[in-house]
């Protein structure tokens, strides 16, 4: 371990500015030198979340001081742009988590004190909601204090940009050097709460503005025919998974038409321990499994769940078998374009120069369904901002309409009312989608099979190797430099016509990620998280079978862990 990460640690530990809890915290791990390390070897850096991390007291972890340290560096950029800048304020919103409230209680204290107003809601509320209401306030900036669908010791720090998205790569970069400026912690500017409600520098935002933001999803509705038709019979299980969509999605859903509306009451508590789930988390079946007993009690048409911030959701539907399965975020996102384009050319609302705008690792379903109706489609990097940086450069243009946005881990947006993922909208329109099939005599499941027979069965597969620590940090970029630099020719007996790289591919920001192509439908995709210590490994490919399709994307990512075991 080096001098300055034990420097830290020790000035953490001694120093009367840190609480005592703080310091009795790193008194207990005094000579446990890996611990010290992991807690002190760097900073909390902006990944495509912002700041995510465990909770608990050093400078890679999540807490007071370093939430402190990163509002201070946001307000420094903030001040750098004028007193006009400063004067639009910051809108601030949280989850369920632990020190949720607490921190963003610290950030508007910290904004106060540098004379920028903060807005703040006066409970939890959903991730999207930060957006649209930065946008409705004309805000400067935005943060959202959560871990999405981390495990329970985590929290996060995400941070927002006018527009209403999560701030790109070139500002981030500016707030990071900011922050990094921030040396002595004791000099941040706080003013306590009262005295900033009293210089009007703290306002609490109420059901003036949940009304607006409902009212704006509500407007993303194309069939209310369909909803009326099926209100008596259709039935929605819903699940928040203990987090801030219990506030929105059900009087959403509600309120555009369905009657029978099911929260799956144990789990409509927002719980910082996630107590009913092994993770709070709706790409994961277990998630679901109270939902599902419910609904099946109930007879249900259709189950929701949305993660702990609300930005993210996921669909539940029986299968061929009479089985629950849960739609993966590509087959959602591929229903999702289908309705919409199909439902708007019905409607003839479908504008000539529509997009469809998706992330690199995202199937290619959703791109071709897309383009049999002559839509445009682009792709972008991993993280929503990437796709809210395109809506806003098309509204400066007018060279296309945006459509819808989403990416493969169950991200999705329906107009512009927001700039990220909305889990409120998009189960509005899964709900809807699930209506208009269901006088049809279908499911989503027997939707989706539908779509494979017209364009091919396009599957999807990803997996997870978890790195901890400065040996894992090492560790992923150790693999992702001998990819860059030694990449195999084949993946077992299929051959890799091309590799991108995106730390220089024309027309994107420099990204560590690198494709594997083996077609044009066939892939293999590493790249590190930039919210876990994780290196994600993303396969898809389009065959003319499930099994045939999910046998080949097995043995390419086999093939990818036996690489990577060996170097």
């Amino acid at each position: 371990m080096d001098k300055e990460t034990m420097q830290r640690y020790e000035t953490w530990k001694n120093d009367p500015y840190f609480d005592e809890d703080t310091r009795r915290e790193l008194m207990a791990i005094e000579g446990n030198e890996k611990e010290i390390e992991d807690r002190f070897f760097q900073e909390l850096a902006f990944g495509t979340g912002g700041l995510r991390g465990v909770l608990g007291a050093g400078t890679n972890r999540m807490n007071v001081y370093m939430v402190r340290k990163a509002t201070q560096g946001l307000a420094d950029y903030i001040n750098s742009h004028g007193s006009e800048a400063a004067a639009r304020g910051v809108v601030i919103a949280h989850d369920c988590r632990h020190f949720s409230r607490e921190f963003t209680l610290e950030a508007a204290s910290v904004l106060a004190g540098n004379g920028i107003k903060a807005y703040i809601f006066e409970d939890l509320r959903p991730t999207p909601q930060l957006s649209f209401a930065l946008r409705e306030k004309q805000a400067i900036a935005g943060i959202v204090v959560t871990a999405s669908h981390n495990p329970p010791e985590y929290n996060g720090f995400k941070v927002y940009w006018e527009d209403g998205a999560q701030v790109a790569t070139e500002t981030a970069e500016a707030i990071m050097e900011a922050i990094g400026k921030v040396e002595d912690l004791s000099s941040i500017n706080q003013l306590p709460q009262e005295k900033a409600a009293e210089k009007n520098l703290l306002e609490i935002l109420g059901k003036a503005m949940d009304d607006a933001y409902v009212d704006a999803v509500l407007k993303q509705s194309l069939r209310q025919d369909a909803i009326q038709r099926m209100a008596d019979s259709f039935k929605v299980v819903y699940t928040p998974l203990h987090g801030t969509g219990t506030y929105l999605v059900p009087e959403v859903l509600r309120r555009a038409g369905f009657k029978k509306v099911i929260p799956e009451p144990e789990q409509s508590r927002p719980d910082p321990e996630f107590s009913t789930v092994k993770s709070p988390n709706p790409e994961e079946k277990e998630a679901f499994e109270l939902a599902m007993e419910l609904a099946e009690k109930e007879k249900a048409d259709l189950i929701i769940g949305t993660d702990p911030d609300g930005d993210r959701v996921g669909a539940v539907v029986k299968n061929s078998e009479g089985n629950y399965q849960v739609l993966t975020g590509n087959q959602t996102g591929a229903l999702m374009v289908e309705y919409l384009i199909r439902s708007r050319k019905e409607l003839e609302t479908l504008p000539d120069n529509g997009l469809i705008v998706k992330t690199i690792v995202t199937s290619e379903m959703g791109a071709k369904i897309a383009e049999s109706y002559g839509v445009a489609v682009e792709n972008t990097l991993t993280g929503f901002k990437y796709i809210g940086d395109r809506i806003k450069h098309y509204e400066e243009t007018g060279e296309k309409e945006f459509i819808m946005g989403y990416e493969e881990s169950y991200g999705y947006l329906a107009g512009t009312h927001a700039r990220d993922k909305d889990a409120v909208v998009a189960s509005l329109l899964i709900a809807e989608m699930a209506a208009v099939y269901a006088l049809e005599g279908m499911n989503l499941y027997d939707a989706l099979l539908r779509l494979y027979e017209k364009y091919g069965t396009y599957r999807e597969t990803l997996k997870s190797i978890t790195l901890k620590g400065k040996e894992g940090m090492e560790k992923i970029s150790h693999i992702m430099n001998y990819f860059r630099n030694q990449a195999p020719k084949q993946l077992g007996e299929d051959r890799i016509i091309k590799i991108e790289d995106y730390q220089k591919m024309p027309g994107f920001p420099a990204s560590n990620v690198i494709k594997l192509i083996i077609s044009t439908d066939d892939w293999v995709c590493l790249r590190p998280s930039g919210t876990e210590p994780k290196l994600k490994i993303y396969a898809a490919a389009k065959g003319n079978g499930v099994q045939d399709t999910d046998q080949r994307l097995q043995r390419w990512v086999g093939q990818v862990e036996k690489i990577i075991a060996n170097i």
